[in-house]
């Protein structure tokens, strides 16, 4: 483990991640993370991204491969509800000896290695955490440690990324945060040339029907705004493939069907029901403003209302 030494503290720095992957299809996305990442001038210092799509579409992939695509070394920070301030900088260790020894978080690492750090699903965290990073995030390109009193100023080279799930468990992330992690990249559900390439490159081992099957499923699934994702597509026929070799001698359109059955539930075989299901419980409904409760919808006085629009 790497050390080195900040304000005569002594600092176990994070290992790098050693994973490599490939992003396939999608090269916008990817071309605006890259550009977030440049710095044009003397005076510019680079953009932190917010990465936005549905679990399983590959927000972390692209990240990972972005970083690679520039050469550096990739830390990820999985964050949760649970995430503490000093878990995003310094942690104190006790050692065997009563010694406390201090360690550097991935994100922390990334800052003073000059490498590329990944806040993965980043909306789960708490205000508090996010508060640790504001200075990490702007123009100072700070982060100040109160647990070990030190104060980190990051590498010309240090660049992040923060992931966001869209669904209902997580966090609404504070406004002065959010103008720290601009531009909102979202990634849509590919189109179906690009999730047969995904799966074929995820899964070469697999046949040519089961992938068809697969992509047939997900591509109308993209079609009713239903949350399924390559990466459920990737397991179904992955599970679907362990049946077949344990000897279940189904067909390959069923046991598609007994995957997504266990994978996905046995609700998940009729999307349209699915998809009814859902507009029906409101998870289709925009959201109400506070006007909405008190004043028709074309009433002047209704605060939701552009007033320049009903000027006379």
């Amino acid at each position: 483990m790497e050390k080195i030494i900040v304000d005569n503290v002594e600092l176990s720095l994070a290992h790098p991640i050693a994973i490599n992957p490939e992003w396939v299809g999608q090269r916008e996305p990817m071309r605006q993370i890259l550009a977030c990442w440049m710095v044009i001038d003397k005076a510019d210092f680079p953009l932190t991204p917010r990465i936005i799509g549905y679990p399983g579409i590959g927000k972390t992939t692209l990240a990972i491969a972005a970083a690679r695509a520039r050469g550096q070394d990739v830390y990820i920070m999985q964050c949760t509800s649970d995430t503490r301030p000093e878990d995003l900088l310094v942690t104190p260790v006790l050692s065997d000896q009563g010694k406390i020894s201090y360690h550097a978080s991935p994100l922390l690492t990334a800052a003073i290695k000059g490498g590329i750090a990944i806040l993965d699903e980043g909306n789960r965290m708490s205000e508090k955490s996010w508060a640790s990073l504001a200075g990490l995030f702007d123009n100072r390109r700070m982060a100040e440690s109160i647990v070990a009193g030190i104060t980190i100023t990051a590498h010309s080279e240090f660049r992040a990324a923060v992931t966001m799930n869209e669904d209902s468990s997580t966090f609404e992330i504070p406004d002065y945060i959010m103008s720290r992690l601009q531009p909102g990249i979202r990634i849509p559900f590919p189109d179906r040339d690009d999730e047969m390439k995904i799966l074929s490159y995820s899964l070469p081992f697999s046949g040519e029907q089961i992938l068809d099957i697969c992509v047939d499923y997900l591509q109308k699934a993209h079609k009713l705004d239903l949350p399924y994702s390559v990466r459920d597509g990737i397991n179904i026929i992955r599970y679907a493939l362990k049946l077949k070799e344990s000897g279940d001698k189904a067909s390959a359109d069923e046991l598609f069907k007994k995957a997504v059955s266990q994978i996905l539930g046995e609700d998940s075989l009729d999307l349209d029901k699915v998809a009814q299901t859902r507009q029906n419980s409101g998870t289709h409904i925009s959201p109400m403003n506070l006007g909405d409760f008190f004043f028709a919808d074309d009433e002047l006085l209704n605060p939701d209302i552009d007033d320049d629009e009903n000027i006379p």
